[in-house]
C-alpha cells in the first residue's frame, strides 16, 4: 500500500499507458490506497520500461558527447587526424622524424647542447644530415594533455615571418619531439636582461612592432582568433639578425569565428596573465593584448617580471600608470642603459599604449589592429630620427676632427 500523494503519480503512469482504471482498481481506505494486483503489475512493467528507456537515452547522449568532443579535437578545414600517429594532408608540409633520426640530430657532437625549456619540455640544439642547425623540443610525458597536439596543429597551418617555423615532429612509441628552426640569439629575456650587453632602442621598438604584427595575424586568422595564452620574454626568440619569432604554442587555443570568449582552465605564466582571465577563467583575444602590454613595459624599462609574484607585476604596471598620469617623472621608467638613444615621443607613445593594454578589464584595452598601427608609427619615426641623429653625430665628429687638424 502507498500513501495518498503517490496516488497522483500512479494515475499519470496509468494514463500514459492508455489504461482505463475504474473505481475497482483503486480503493481508498482513509489515508491509504489499495491497488489490484493486476494493476500493480502493469505499473511495475511500465516503471521498468521508463527506467530502461532513460538509461538508454543517457548512454546515447554520453556516447554522442564523447564523439563530438573527439571530432572537435581532431577536426580541421580539410580532414581529421587518423589514429596511431598517422596524419592527413594538413600535416603534409611537416617531416615525420623517427626516434633514431632525432637522437642522431641531438647527439651530433657526441654530447647534448641544452638550449632551455618550454611549457611542456626541454629544448636541445640539433643538426640535420644536411648540416642545418635546428632546435628540438622533447615533450615531457608528464606534460599537460594535448600540448603536443596543440602545438603541431597550430604551427602546421600558420606561417608568418615572426612565427617560429616548425620543420617536423616525432611521435614514436610515447616519445614526442618537435623540430623547429634555430634562433641563434636565444630568447628576448636573455638579450634584454643580460648585464654584459645592451639591446638597442631601435631594435626594441622593431621587436614590439613585429610582435604586434604576428599577433594581428593570429587574432584575425580566417578560421578564428588564435589565442597564444603564454606571451612572455622567454617565448619570443631572436634570430641572428634580431628578428623576433613567437614560439611555444603548447597552450594556444583557437576561438571559432562565432566565439568572442571561452571559459577554460587557467593556464599561462603569472606576471603576464590577464587578471580577468585569472579571476573568471574567461579567455579572449584581449588576454594576449594584456601579455603584450607587460612585454612592452619590460622593453621600455629593462625590468624583470618575477614569475609567481603578483606584487612585482603590479608594481611594474602601477608605476607605468603613475608615469602616464603624471604622478611620477618619465625618467624613472626609462631603461638607463638606453636613455641617450631613446626617441622621447616614441617612448611616450608606446608607454601610453602599453598602459592601455594592461587595463584590468578587457573592455578598456585596444584592439590588436590599433596596437599594431601605433607600434608601426613609433618604429617609422624612431628609424627616421635615429638616422638623422646618427648623421648629425657623424657631421659633428668630422668638424671636431677638422678643428684638431687645424690646431
Amino acid at each position: 500500500m502507498w500513501k495518498t500523494p503517490s496516488f497522483y503519480l500512479i494515475l499519470v503512469l496509468v494514463s500514459v499507458l492508455g489504461c482505463k482504471a475504474d473505481h475497482q482498481d483503486f480503493v481508498s481506505e482513509g489515508e491509504y490506497i489499495k491497488i489490484k494486483r493486476s494493476t500493480f503489475a502493469v505499473l511495475i512493467v511500465f516503471a521498468l520500461l521508463v527506467v530502461g528507456f532513460a538509461v538508454a537515452i543517457t548512454k546515447y547522449l554520453r556516447s554522442k558527447n564523447k564523439t563530438d568532443e573527439t571530432m572537435e579535437s581532431l577536426k580541421s578545414s580539410q580532414g581529421n587526424r587518423r589514429l596511431h600517429g598517422e596524419v592527413t594532408s594538413r600535416w603534409s608540409g611537416l617531416y615525420k622524424f623517427t626516434t633514431e633520426e632525432i637522437e642522431r640530430a641531438i647527439n651530433y657532437a657526441n654530447s647534448r647542447i641544452y638550449l632551455g625549456s618550454g611549457s611542456a619540455g626541454q629544448v636541445y640544439q640539433g643538426v640535420l644530415p644536411s648540416g642545418q642547425l635546428v632546435a628540438i623540443k622533447h615533450i615531457h610525458k608528464t606534460a599537460m594533455s594535448g600540448s603536443f597536439m596543440r602545438e603541431v596543429e597550430q604551427l602546421s597551418k600558420v606561417r608568418h615571418p615572426n612565427l617560429v617555423c616548425l620543420f617536423g615532429y616525432c611521435d614514436d612509441e610515447g616519445d614526442q619531439y618537435l623540430v623547429y628552426e634555430y634562433c641563434a640569439n636565444g630568447n628576448l629575456a636573455q638579450n634584454l636582461l643580460r648585464s654584459d650587453s645592451v639591446l638597442p632602442w631601435e631594435i626594441r621598438v622593431k621587436i614590439l612592432r613585429d610582435c604586434a604584427s604576428v599577433l594581428r595575424f593570429l587574432h584575425t586568422h580566417p578560421d578564428g582568433c588564435i589565442v597564444h595564452r603564454d606571451i612572455k620574454l622567454t617565448n619570443i626568440l631572436l634570430t641572428e639578425n634580431k628578428v623576433p619569432k613567437l614560439s611555444d604554442f603548447g597552450l594556444a587555443k583557437m576561438l571559432e569565428m562565432e566565439e568572442t570568449k571561452v571559459f577554460t582552465d587557467v593556464r599561462g605564466t603569472i606576471g603576464y596573465m590577464d587578471p580577468e582571465y585569472i579571476t573568471h577563467s574567461k579567455l579572449t583575444c584581449a588576454s594576449d593584448i594584456y601579455s603584450f602590454g607587460v612585454v612592452a613595459l619590460q622593453l621600455l624599462s629593462g625590468r624583470k617580471v618575477i614569475e609567481l609574484d603578483i606584487v612585482a607585476r603590479d608594481s611594474l604596471t602601477k608605476k607605468a600608470k603613475d608615469v602616464v598620469s603624471g604622478k611620477k617623472p618619465l625618467e624613472e621608467f626609462i631603461d638607463p642603459r638606453v636613455r641617450d638613444d631613446v626617441i622621447i615621443e616614441d617612448f611616450v607613445l608606446i608607454l601610453k599604449i602599453a598602459v592601455l593594454c594592461v587595463a584590468s578589464s578587457s573592455i578598456g584595452r585596444p584592439t590588436i589592429k590599433d596596437v599594431f598601427e601605433e607600434m608601426d608609427k613609433a618604429l617609422r619615426n624612431t628609424t627616421i630620427k635615429t638616422m638623422a641623429r646618427k648623421e648629425m653625430n657623424d657631421a659633428n665628429s668630422v668638424v671636431q676632427y677638422a678643428k684638431v687638424l687645424d690646431v
